[in-house]
């Protein structure tokens, strides 16, 4: 499993340090990946002044200026690059089900 983040490097670093991750965790601060995926989206000066409100700073925790955020999604992805199963939502309070994740695991993995 692994776990791809908009922000930079430097900023996973303390991520890292301050939890004790189970898995790998990937810096996409330029976006290529979300956009690659077709899940980046461009926030709005609206958007952009809510989050400043919320003392976050976008573009320092990216390093970039861009004003893009990926929808939060999970990807199944098989031992031949394929991906067989997605979610994604833009509400990032709302996760997939374990039951529908496992489920979804499970048909991947027998299709191969």
């Amino acid at each position: 499993m692994i776990a791809i983040s908009p922000d930079r490097p430097e900023k996973l670093v303390e991520s890292r340090k301050a939890k004790s991750l189970g898995y790998a965790l990937y810096s996409d601060s330029a976006m290529r990946a979300a956009r690659a995926f077709g899940i980046a989206y461009q926030l709005d000066d609206a958007a952009r002044k809510m989050y400043a409100g919320y003392g976050i700073d976008l573009a320092g925790s990216a390093g970039e200026d861009h004003g893009q955020l990926p929808v939060p999604s999970v990807f199944l992805v098989d031992e031949a690059k394929k991906i067989r199963w997605v979610y994604s939502n833009p509400d990032y309070k709302v996760r997939p089900d374990n039951a529908k994740l496992l489920a979804a695991a499970r048909k991947a993995a027998s299709a191969n």
